[in-house]
């Protein structure tokens, strides 16, 4: 299987793109292939994260993309999409596509339909594999297998990319012809707690005695751990504690996650619980920075995906005789040979 011969550069649109995770991963992959990343159009309806991704990028997003022409979009290699994931979350409504931000994902395919590009990667929580019994995925699928793309999806946890972060996300990728497609495994060991947890922290981050006593009421008879945890209480009460952090949420309580059980993380310390190095500039207020990783992608799980979307665009157009196609209503499913992924298409 030759590969062609690298192009030098990516064409790509973030769309939803919030504090520019996918951003920062694209340039991580590009820079390792020797590639130019070139974003050619950016969109966030957030003036926050609008403010956060000009101070990174030198460029102000363009606002609500419902209202903006998919004609007006400059043409692209690859659509990236964290699209907006509270209709499809546990901490939603669950409501789904009868929650008016379910339809932002046709956002997506309108663009998709009018520009064509090679590839895409799409972004939610896990839970919108399960939602309304699998049916809101099976309508996603189908819209973008009936767009053209070969399409695959799957669950990825950033522990198991280095990041010391539980924080499952479903990836959903297309391409516009049939290629070869294999799935990033992870198995990244873990960077430890104390090498993401800044030493001088001040007075501000400490929780009051009162929550530390509760927290340490609720942990008494459980295990005890001698290294670094971080704290978590659920939405039951619940303490747990783990070596790791548990997901960044945008929604959750003041003091969902706390460091030993004494204080909260640092807006440094969220940055980089989801990937970002620490040249990324931080020019919100805590609240904002909160609400804003906890809505972001972690970076080298979208770098992973990135990764295996452009090396499967490095390679020949596989001949559609190699498929072998079963289908099951309107999805197309994929066969696994070798190690190897065949997207299936039942166009």
């Amino acid at each position: 299987m030759e590969a062609k011969q690298n192009s030098g550069a990516i064409r790509f649109i973030d769309l939803f793109c919030g504090v520019g995770g996918f951003r920062v991963a694209t340039k991580m992959v590009c820079e390792e292939k020797s590639m130019e990343s070139i974003c050619v159009f950016s969109s966030d309806v957030d003036p926050d994260a609008q403010n956060t991704y000009e101070a990174n990028f030198g460029e102000k997003p363009a606002g609500d993309i419902t209202k903006i022409s998919a004609k007006d979009i400059p043409d692209h290699d690859l659509l990236l999409a964290g699209f907006p994931c509270q209709p499809f979350s546990i901490i939603g409504n669950m409501n789904g596509f009868e929650d008016a931000r379910g339809t932002l994902f046709f956002d997506i395919a309108r663009i998709l339909e009018e520009k064509k590009p090679k590839a895409f990667i799409l972004e939610n929580v896990k839970q919108l594999k399960g939602h309304k019994y699998g049916q809101t995925l099976k309508r996603i699928i189908e819209t973008l297998t009936d767009l053209g793309y070969y399409v695959d999806f799957r669950i990825l946890n950033a522990l198991d990319f280095g990041v010391p972060q539980k924080r499952e996300r479903i990836f959903i990728v297309g391409f516009r012809e049939p290629k070869y497609f294999v799935w990033a495994k992870g198995e990244v060991p873990m960077k430890p707690l104390s090498e993401i947890l800044e030493d001088d922290v001040r007075d501000f981050y400490y929780a009051s005695e009162k929550i530390k006593g509760n927290r340490i009421d609720k942990r008494k008879g459980k295990k005890q751990h001698d290294e670094i945890t971080i704290w978590h209480e659920n939405k039951g009460g619940n303490i747990s504690a783990y070596p790791y952090s548990c997901a960044l949420r945008a929604g959750a309580s003041y003091n969902y996650l706390l460091v030993n059980g004494e204080r909260r993380l640092t807006e440094r310390e969220m940055y980089r619980l989801q990937g970002f190095p620490d040249s990324y500039k931080i020019v919100s207020s805590y609240q904002v920075t909160r609400k804003q990783t906890g809505n972001s992608v972690a970076v080298p799980v979208v770098a992973a995906v990135i990764r295996s979307v452009l090396d499967a665009l490095e390679q020949e157009e596989v001949p559609l005789e190699e498929f072998v196609s079963t289908t099951i209503g309107q999805l197309s499913f994929v066969f696994e040979k070798s190690e190897v992924k065949y997207l299936m298409n039942t166009r």
